[in-house]
């Protein structure tokens, strides 16, 4: 295996951009990157807080309490009942997750990672860091006979799409004959929005409708930094087939790739706690609600968007033109061309914004119509 060679960061080429949005005589309204701003639940910073003797290594697995916590949660909110406490393994974030998860799983050349054709740019990034080829395809048929690794983004970073248990079925089962390891990427599951999923539970790829029962091979993997607004703590775990996590545990021990004591203290807590969740999930509904009326208003198409942290929107123009004049307006948002080839005139909005800078960015939208 041998790291190929990266692409330059991608956000780099927004700087312009932001310095342009910046420049405005009421200051940005920074809609690209979705790292959250409203403040870390009490329940949270109190665990923390009480954790610090932290004189010992953590271990790689997680205390008994947090791995209970996470088997717990799976059941109460994701419909995953019985998972053992030997199914579930924290991360440093999900991000250093999706991007070493080829590496650790021993992936190299002649080996595909298949990811959608929209999507977080960092599947293909885990794909060159191990040598292995990435290929964008949604349909399963297109999946090719060497894939090795799938990820599946339900609901997607960008586009806000849910895979309903059918479509993520049809998936596990076509992984399974290819013989590949198929990948949940589940970290806006309390996000939905739209029918059926404003009153539907977002269903996960361990559900056992998803599954039948048999989770070898099918691993899901979710972060708590949009629920629980924790993503300075880097939290997050996966969770299903056993002997994968087995695995990826021997690597993650050898590599010292494990999560503070502290932290994992605060994880318990936040995965105990429903109500916090509730809470953070009204805030985004109502600027949700009123970013939307704002960009319909200003012309934008909006497209998918049922569920997750983002508008996924168009003018039907390429999307640098897009970016432009809402940087002239104040405004930032993320280039669509980001997330794949297909996405050249779409535009992604952040909902993390306080509500201050929301109304600001609807008075600016509003104006232009």
């Amino acid at each position: 295996m041998a790291l190929a060679p990266l692409p330059d960061y991608p956000w780099d080429a927004v700087a312009p951009f932001a310095a342009q949005a910046a420049a405005h005589p009421d200051g940005i309204v920074d809609l690209s990157i979705g790292s959250p701003v409203d403040e870390t639940p009490a329940v949270v910073r109190d665990a923390l807080a009480d954790a610090t003797d932290a004189h010992g290594y953590p271990t790689t697995i997680g205390t008994p309490a947090l791995r209970e916590a996470i088997v717990a949660w799976f059941a109460r909110r994701r419909g995953v009942p019985g998972l053992g406490t030997d199914q579930v393994l924290p991360s440093v974030g999900s991000k250093e997750f999706v991007a070493l998860l080829a590496y650790m799983l021993g992936l190299g050349e002649g080996d595909v990672v298949v990811y959608p054709t929209t999507a977080y740019p960092t599947y293909a990034v885990g794909a060159a860091m191990s040598g292995a080829t990435a290929v964008a395809a949604d349909e399963p048929s297109d999946w090719p006979a060497e894939t090795r690794l799938v990820w599946v983004n339900s609901p997607g970073n960008p586009d806000g799409r849910v895979l309903d248990v059918a479509a993520l079925r049809a998936r596990v089962e076509r992984a399974r004959a290819l013989g590949a390891i198929i990948v949940g990427d589940e970290c806006y599951a309390e996000l939905g929005w739209d029918a059926p999923w404003d009153d539907e539970r977002i269903p996960s790829i361990l559900d056992p409708r998803v599954t039948g029962g048999d989770d070898r091979g099918v691993l899901a993997i979710y972060s708590l930094s949009k629920q629980s607004n924790m993503a300075g703590y880097r939290a997050a775990f996966a969770a299903g087939c056993r002997d994968t996590l087995a695995r990826l545990t021997t690597v993650r021990k050898h590599a010292g790739l494990m999560v503070p004591g502290p932290l994992q203290r605060a994880m318990t807590a936040a995965l105990a706690d429903d109500a916090h969740v509730t809470v953070q999930k009204e805030r985004y509904r109502e600027r949700r609600t009123l970013l939307r009326g704002a960009l319909e208003h200003a012309g934008f198409r909006i497209d998918g968007s049922e569920a997750g942290l983002y508008l996924w929107a168009t003018e039907g123009r390429d999307a640098w033109e897009s970016i432009g004049s809402l940087a002239r307006r104040g405004i930032l948002a993320g280039p669509g061309p980001f997330y794949g080839a297909s996405a050249s005139e779409h535009v992604r909005f952040s909902l993390t914004a306080t509500d201050e800078r929301i109304a600001a960015a609807v008075e600016r939208l509003d104006a232009v119509a």
